[in-house]
């Protein structure tokens, strides 16, 4: 079906539009609009009902192909249409780029009836795609954070004041508990929210491969480096680069992650140009950083640069009021999974979901709840359902053994400080004999060295 809209095409480098091809779209209902593309002050390619594009290379021009791919963030919105010259079409660069950047294309001299067909084609496609990313907003805003504990509230206020201002941030929390939503809500909240959020694991690939991703890599760089890559950190430029697990971050990407963020520049692998680029880093951990900079794991002046702002995603065992209304969001959302009618939660449920520790933090909830609604028999979910029978009160007390255990640790230790290393005088001052002292270091594992004794 035609679309009754306006049809818009974007001409990108409208200069060098061939006078038949704009003559064929004016006849035929479309109206060109002429961009840019090449003007790095400007926005997105094109307007917001604007979903295809029209691009004009009708002779070999390696300076304007560095150009055009420098430019791709401003218009990998739309459906790009190229219309290439014979000679321009038998330069093996250009046609990488066509293969690469391009949803289709035809050669000079032109065929009227093709470039039409191919607009209508991509047009078609644009909009499929613009229903795709619509589905995805929705589901990303289902699983928007939830909760209206105190400490929610004032997360959601932190994030308010974050947002505000366009300085790095570390998000801490346990893994599992969402900090991924965190950063993608300062983004959504902040003047970048038009541009790309992208988001990138640092443990998901090894250290070779997340420096070709984040900086990407130039063509040659390495063997299989076939065509240049745009890498993460470009493919953000204007808006925000969430770094997930920046503690457990390879040493050497550490340097150059930090030389980044002094001089706003990146250079591809294998390449020698500094690109500038402007993005927020919103980095993400569930390790103690400082611990982890006093050890020699994480570069004390990258740790500075990145915690500029900080902001903190609690546990889901300090936010039990949330645990019933995250319950039943998971369980709007996949109730479609259930082979027949369901009510929602038994009270004994909601009861043994709050009594849990949730050492998976929301993530496990979700999961538990998902599983829960496949396997239900009944017309409510049971605390069997969600397994949670005896595993509420085993976890309440591996919970308690657990801060029994930490409380003594930190208390030996703490004696040992004051002492200062002194096993005798720590153990006068915890109240057991030097003997039970050792006995409790060995058991926690606290590293103690005998310091000699002072006779001043």
């Amino acid at each position: 079906m035609v679309s009754t809209r306006a049809r818009t095409v974007a001409c990108l480098r409208a200069d060098n539009c061939v006078p038949e091809v704009l003559d064929c779209l004016k006849q035929s209902g479309w109206t060109p609009e002429a961009v840019d593309i090449l003007e790095p002050s400007s926005g997105p390619a094109g307007g917001s009902d604007c979903r295809v594009g029209l691009l004009c290379i009708p002779a070999a021009d390696h300076r304007l192909i560095d150009q055009l791919e420098a430019a791709t963030p401003r218009w990998r919105h739309l459906q790009v249409i190229a219309v290439v010259g014979p000679t321009a079409m038998a330069n093996e660069r250009i046609r990488e780029f066509v293969a690469v950047h391009c949803a289709d294309y035809q050669t000079l001299p032109l065929d009227r009836e093709r470039l039409l067909f191919a607009l209508g084609h991509a047009e078609g496609m644009a909009a499929l795609a613009q229903q795709v990313r619509d589905l995805s907003l929705r589901a990303r805003d289902s699983a928007e954070i939830i909760g209206h504990s105190p400490p929610m509230l004032a997360l959601r206020h932190d994030m308010q004041r974050i947002a505000a201002v366009d300085a790095p941030v570390i998000v801490t929390g346990e893994s599992g508990t969402g900090k991924e939503l965190v950063a993608r809500g300062v983004h959504e909240l902040s003047a970048r929210r038009a541009q790309p959020f992208v988001a990138v694991s640092c443990v998901a690939l090894p250290p070779t491969l997340i420096h070709a991703e984040l900086f990407g890599y130039e063509r040659g760089a390495f063997t299989g480096a076939h065509r240049r890559k745009v890498g993460h950190l470009e493919s953000a430029n204007r808006g925000t680069i969430f770094l997930d697990e920046i503690g457990d971050l390879d040493p050497e990407l550490q340097a150059l992650l930090l030389r980044f963020l002094e001089e706003n520049t990146i250079r591809r692998v294998g390449g020698i140009d500094e690109i500038p680029l402007d993005v927020r880093v919103i980095a993400a951990t569930h390790v103690d950083l400082e611990a982890a900079v006093r050890s020699g794991r994480f570069r004390e002046d990258l740790y500075y640069r990145l915690n500029v702002l900080r902001v903190h995603m609690p546990p889901l065992r300090e936010r039990r009021e949330d645990i019933e209304l995250l319950a039943n969001t998971f369980l709007e959302r996949f109730r479609g999974e259930h082979h027949g009618p369901l009510r929602g939660f038994c009270r004994k449920a909601i009861d043994a979901m709050e009594a849990y520790g949730w050492p998976g933090n929301v993530r496990e909830l979700m999961n538990r709840v998902r599983r829960a609604i496949v396997m239900a028999e009944g017309q409510e979910i049971t605390v069997a359902d969600l397994h949670l029978g005896t595993e509420a009160t085993e976890q309440a007390v591996r919970d308690l053994e657990t801060a029994r255990k930490d409380a003594e640790r930190a208390a030996i230790a703490e004696a040992l400080q004051r002492a200062q290393g002194q096993a005798q005088r720590a153990a006068q001052l915890l109240g057991v004999s030097r003997a039970t002292l050792y006995r409790l270091i060995a058991q926690h594992r606290i590293p103690h060295v005998e310091a000699p004794l002072s006779h001043s």
